[in-house]
């Protein structure tokens, strides 16, 4: 009997690797991921979550720009600095994400013809597949644009800065919104291939779709105070023109308009003698040569000039208002 045991424990043995070693395993930056494995399927779920957030981040920057003083822009810097960390963070999610696409393997197209194909696991064949179709897409949504734009662009560019930044981050950040929102398509795609839904119970496919239009309603509230703010602006830039062509003294400057200058003994000489400030207020019915539209309610609500928590509810209310 033992030596019935002894020959079947030698067969075991004799299955196993003889060369197997810890140390010759490859790294877990150097392996090759299977497009169908557990591993990958959990990490898609991963960078899709990211990528809720980050959509949900991006519209934060909306309302960096605030009213600081009668006539006056500026950039809560509060904000920026919590919301540029977040982003960050996720930022460096999209670049995992590129890593990773760079290390999983892809079915031949040559061999799709019975059951699964064959995998391609040469790492130069994955790259150049990998460059030649969602690469260019994929580091587009990763760039931290916003980020470079407020901390460094900004604060070295000259002019108003409140103004500029109001401009220029809304224009980085919907212009990045959609290859960050497009990555999300392939990514739900995979991750139903492999396991045949995205949510795995019907209360997570609830909370999901929940999430799906409080995105929505998020983005176009902060789309709709931005707008705001730029109306409010424009009316300010119109009226600093009209006084500065006629015969008002002290005339208007145009960098009066950001809070930068506040308390400046110029600014404060033409803050008592102004008209533009009146004529710029959504409450003041008499003057009808600038109409602030759907937009006065951000000013005759004090939403402009609120706390970030009234005012991202205010915002948010709008915005599911609108969807209705």
């Amino acid at each position: 009997m033992n030596n019935v045991f002894q020959r079947s424990a030698s067969k075991r043995l004799a299955q196993f690797p003889t060369n197997f070693s810890l140390r010759q395993e490859t790294p877990w930056w150097n392996q090759i991921l299977d497009p169908g494995s557990p591993t990958l399927t959990k990490w898609n779920h991963v960078i899709l979550f990211t990528c809720l957030v980050a959509l949900f981040l991006d519209p934060l920057y909306f309302y960096l720009p605030v009213i600081g003083a009668p006539g006056c822009l500026q950039i809560d810097r509060t904000l920026g600095i919590f919301v540029t960390f977040f982003r960050t963070v996720a930022d460096l999610f999209f670049f995992m994400h590129i890593f990773i696409k760079f290390r999983t393997a892809f079915v031949a197209p040559s061999s799709r013809v019975f059951g699964r194909g064959e995998l391609v696991m040469d790492r130069k064949a994955i790259a150049i597949r990998y460059l030649r179709s969602s690469f260019i897409i994929d580091l587009a949504a990763a760039l931290p644009l916003p980020q470079i734009v407020i901390w460094f662009i900004i604060p070295g560019s000259k002019g108003s800065t409140a103004a500029h930044a109001n401009h220029t981050l809304s224009l980085i950040v919907l212009v990045q919104y959609i290859p960050r929102f497009s990555i999300m398509f392939p990514i739900n795609q995979r991750i139903i291939k492999s396991t045949g839904v995205v949510a795995k119970t019907a209360w997570s496919g609830a909370v999901y779709n929940l999430v799906q239009y409080t995105l929505a309603s998020h983005i176009l509230g902060a789309s709709w105070y931005v707008l705001s703010i730029q109306r409010q602006f424009e009316c300010w830039s119109i009226e600093c023109s009209k006084e500065n062509n006629g015969t008002h003294s002290p005339s208007c400057n145009t960098l009066f308009l950001d809070c930068s200058t506040v308390g400046r003994p110029d600014r404060n000489a033409w803050l008592k003698q102004t008209n533009v400030i009146i004529n710029c207020d959504a409450l003041n019915d008499d003057d009808k040569d600038f109409e602030f539209g759907m937009f006065a309610d951000a000013f005759t609500n004090n939403v402009a000039s609120s706390a970030f928590t009234d005012k991202f509810f205010y915002c948010l209310w709008w915005g599911l208002k609108s969807l209705w």
